[in-house]
């Protein structure tokens, strides 16, 4: 029988981490967006007056949230990603396009991005599989099953096209491998990514050598064991594939400005007045901000626009500026802690279920910072992905919130089920 669930049995850390994240985040949104010619606070016009209502209306989603059942997530987890996975099939018959992509629903003068929320309804249907008695992720079968809840999501977010959205779909790597797949699938996938952007910084002879040189004085290591020649000779072999085929995906499959990003980040191009102008006009406002910044709305680059789109994608440079390097640090700092607090709390569920989608939450959180900050400082692609609660947007704050706070729910009552 479920119990009831007092205020004081939600992890009010958490809670704690997100609110002060939020509000820093609108602080620095009505920095970014604020006009010059500006006589009223509240004007629905204003784009942080409008982020305002969204959080206004994030805090009955929550109240929402946490009224809801705990074991409602478990049972229904299958109908909610079912419903997530229409939502995104219908963009392509009801879909608005805005910045050349079909991802938005309009209604009226607002707009909703489905994918933000499909984040959520794919942690839950993860979970729910992860956590049957009849899966076992070590076996190669039951892994596939697992690949194809992620493929499905990344596919039609692909063709919208949205692909930094589809990115954040690796982050369930991690929950997959704290519940026993085998790491070597972790390893491949950080390998198969530096051999990609090292086939594009060199030449592919140069890499394929060095692939030979490496599998060569690996296969020397450990000749003492007897290894298998065939084994060795295949790992060269699909290296040497995967390398061979990389100037095709870059040429063939990536788009012209997704070329341009990357030969930015690689010093093959410098562009500052092209495609790398945000990246570099955001690296000019960030190191301009010094120690302790120029102060809150007093940022010269943040007041004269020279950062495109500086209230969503790149709001972490209006920190950088305004704040300086101690502001940035205490946001790097809440993050960390609100990741580590995610993790601490999944690792203490009696139940699967709660705990994978507890890994899922952390680790969707986890690759959001850590590629949305990179791409802000220029370590990464531009590659449009939205600062956990600080960029502005409606979706993005609304998507971040139900993944936190259905676990904050299913949380509240672990004890039950122990």
């Amino acid at each position: 029988m479920q119990g009831t669930t007092g205020i004081g049995k939600f992890d009010w850390t958490t809670i704690l981490l997100y609110f002060a994240l939020v509000v820093i985040g609108w602080f620095n949104i009505y920095s970014a967006s604020l006009p010059e010619t500006a006589t009223v606070f509240f004007d629905f016009q204003n784009i942080h007056s409008k982020q305002l209502v969204w959080i206004g209306l994030s805090v009955v989603l929550i109240l929402f949230i946490l009224g809801v059942d705990s074991k409602f997530y478990e049972r229904f987890s299958s109908v909610i990603y079912i419903l997530a996975i229409v939502s995104l099939v219908g963009l392509f018959v009801f879909g608005s396009t805005i910045a050349g992509q079909r991802a938005w629903y309009a209604f009226g003068g607002m707009s909703l991005q489905p994918a933000e929320f499909v984040k959520a309804a794919t942690a839950l249907a993860m979970a729910k599989y992860l956590s049957d008695m009849q899966t076992n992720i070590k076996e190669f079968k039951d892994q596939l099953k697992a690949f194809l809840i992620l493929l499905i999501p990344i596919v039609l977010i692909l063709m919208q096209p949205d692909p930094g959205s589809a990115l954040i779909y690796f982050a369930f790597i991690f929950p997959m491998y704290r519940e026993g797949m085998h790491g070597a699938y972790l390893l491949l996938g950080f390998f198969a990514a530096f051999l990609f952007v090292l086939t594009l910084a060199f030449d592919p002879p140069l890499v394929i050598a060095a692939v030979i040189l490496i599998v060569f004085t690996l296969f020397l290591k450990n000749r003492k064991r007897r290894p298998s020649v065939l084994k060795y000779v295949l790992i060269s072999l699909a290296c040497i594939g995967f390398s061979l085929s990389v100037d095709f995906v870059f040429d063939k499959v990536f788009k012209q400005h997704h070329r341009d990003r990357f030969n930015i980040v690689l010093g093959k191009e410098i562009d500052i007045k092209g495609v790398g102008y945000n990246t570099n006009q955001s690296e000019i406002a960030i190191g301009s901000g010094g120690w302790f910044g120029k102060g809150w709305t007093q940022g010269t680059q943040t007041k004269g626009n020279f950062v495109p789109e500086q209230h969503t994608d790149y709001i972490f440079s209006t920190v950088g500026e305004e704040w300086g390097f101690a502001g940035s640090f205490l946001v790097v700092l809440l993050f960390v802690f609100l990741i580590i607090r995610l993790l601490y709390l999944a690792e203490k569920q009696h139940s699967t279920f709660n705990r994978v989608y507890g890994y899922s939450v952390a680790a969707i959180l986890f690759v959001h910072f850590f590629v949305n900050i990179s791409m802000v400082i220029g370590l990464f692609p531009t590659v449009g992905i939205p600062l956990p609660f600080l960029s502005y947007g409606g979706s993005a704050l609304w998507g971040f919130t139900v993944l936190i706070f259905i676990f904050l729910r299913l949380d509240s009552q672990k004890h039950i089920h122990g």
